[in-house]
This record gives structure tokens, C-alpha cells and sequence, in this order.
């Protein structure tokens, strides 16, 4: 029983996994790579904003300009001979790069699809609430407030390039302090609600539900907090946001999807009868 369970949340995972690493390969990484070029751009302009103070300070107005025709001329027979290669290395750079997005994407599909759907599904499964193919729906929302959600709350997804004011050191176990947070709130909710349901009606049930949500906010109040800064305008960083958003928000999504329907066609396998079993014996 264990067995099918596992292998069922697998072959979920795996669905949105490759879903998920090509979104990230088509969509996310080129917009990435976008916002990376423009930080590079921005350090480089800062350092050569510096660089050209200091030279002006140094050295001569003539001396300058011998350098630089001469770095000029040098630099333009490099960048000629080497366009060809440069046009097929970065083909070849973005082929591998889609390539391991995807890879990497079954990959980590296949992990939350065996944790969450395949582990904690068959545990959880007699106290999640509705009927089948909303139990699916339910756990991937689970997944998703315990995963992302609830750490987001604090450590919100920061664009590449920017510098943050807390330390790696304290960033790694103040998310997975929030991802523990997340799945307590969502087993408490769960048990509130079943509880509530048959006690005082599904209003109540509803309410009670909700309530350990508010305290996963009120714990992310108190929480440190950890100012971001980066070259990148507000609204391509808000716009980062929201596509990795979006990414895990599709990932729980077509997991719970492939989940239910796996579940669904599995319970029709076995209910269907086997030839010859349930026939009347034949005649003499």
C-alpha cells in the first residue's frame, strides 16, 4: 500500500517537475540572465566611473589618448577574430542551461512529489477534509504554504544581484524555522477544522481553520527583518517576484492536477473487475 502511494506522488512529482524546469528554461532564466546583465552593467559603470577619476588625476591628456587608440585598434582585431566562436559558445552555453533547468526541475518535482504527496499523503490522507480529488488540491496547498508561503512571509524571493542585510547564516535557519511554522499552521488548521465540522458546522469550521494562518502572519511580524538593495528598478524586481512566484504557485498546482488524476485512474484499475472472476460459470 505504502508502495503505491510512494509511487504515485513520484510520477506526480516527476510531471511537475518537467513542467515546472520548462517554465524556468523558457520564461524564468531568460528574464534572469536579463536582470544579471543589467547588474553587471551597473558595477561595471560604477567602476569605471571610478577608474576614470583616477586616471584624469594621474595622467596627461596626451598620454591618454596614445593609450587608448592604441587599446582601441588592439581590442577591435580581437572582437573580429573571435565572433564566430563567441556566437556558438553562447548557443551551446544556453542549450546546456535550458537542459539542466529542466533536469533539475524533474528533479526537485520528484522530491516534493514523493515527500508530500507520496510520505506525508499516506499519513494524512484519513484527516484531510472533502472529497478525493480535493484531498490532492488540499496537500498541494499545504505544500505550497509549507515550502514557500510561509518563509516568504519573511525572506520574500529578492532579485539576482541584490545584497541583503542578513547573513546566509541567518537567513538558511530562519527559513526552515518558517517552513516549520507553515506545516504546523496547516496541520493545526486541518485538525480545527475537522473538529469545528462536526461540533458547531462548517462556519465555524471555516473560521477556526483560518485562525493559525493569522498566527504564522503575527510570527513573521516579530521576525527579523532583512532589508533588500539592488541596482534593479522597482518594477522589474516586483516583476522577479512575481514570476517565482508564479513558478512555485504552477509547480503545487500541476502537481495536485497529475496527483488527483493518478489517484483517480489508479482507483479505476482496481475496481474494475477481472475478466473471468466475476463471470457465471459456464453451462454443462
Amino acid at each position: 500500500m505504502f508502495a503505491e502511494y510512494l509511487t504515485r506522488g513520484v510520477k506526480a512529482g516527476l510531471v511537475a517537475g518537467l513542467v515546472f524546469g520548462l517554465f524556468m528554461a523558457v520564461v524564468a532564466n531568460p528574464l534572469v540572465a536579463y536582470a544579471d546583465e543589467l547588474n553587471h552593467a551597473a558595477v561595471e559603470e560604477s567602476g569605471h566611473g571610478h577608474e576614470a577619476e583616477s586616471a584624469h588625476s594621474h595622467d596627461s591628456e596626451g598620454s591618454h589618448s596614445h593609450e587608448t587608440d592604441g587599446a582601441h585598434s588592439h581590442d577591435s582585431g580581437d572582437s573580429h577574430a573571435g565572433e564566430g566562436g563567441g556566437h556558438h559558445d553562447t548557443a551551446v552555453s544556453m542549450a546546456v542551461t535550458k537542459a539542466v533547468s529542466v533536469a533539475a526541475g524533474g528533479l526537485w518535482g520528484v522530491v516534493l512529489g514523493g515527500a508530500f504527496f507520496g510520505v506525508a499523503f499516506f499519513f494524512l490522507e484519513p484527516a484531510i477534509p472533502g472529497p478525493d480529488a480535493a484531498r490532492s488540491y488540499l496537500m498541494g496547498l499545504a505544500g505550497f504554504v509549507t515550502v514557500s508561503g510561509a518563509p516568504w512571509l519573511v525572506l520574500p524571493p529578492a532579485a539576482p544581484g541584490a545584497e541583503q542585510s542578513l547573513s546566509v547564516a541567518t537567513r538558511l535557519p530562519l527559513y526552515a524555522g518558517m517552513m516549520l511554522a507553515g506545516a504546523l499552521a496547516c496541520l493545526s488548521a486541518g485538525y480545527a477544522y475537522a473538529r469545528l465540522r462536526e461540533s458547531s458546522g462548517l462556519v465555524a469550521a471555516v473560521v477556526g481553520a483560518a485562525v493559525p494562518f493569522g498566527l504564522l502572519a503575527a510570527v513573521a511580524v516579530v521576525a527579523p527583518e532583512n532589508a533588500v538593495h539592488g541596482a534593479l528598478s522597482p518594477t522589474l524586481e516586483t516583476g522577479l517576484a512575481g514570476l517565482f512566484a508564479f513558478g512555485q504557485l504552477l509547480l503545487w498546482l500541476v502537481l495536485a492536477a497529475a496527483h488527483a488524476q493518478f489517484r483517480s485512474a489508479g482507483e479505476s484499475e482496481s475496481a474494475t473487475p477481472i475478466a473471468g472472476r466475476d463471470s457465471a460459470p459456464a453451462a454443462d
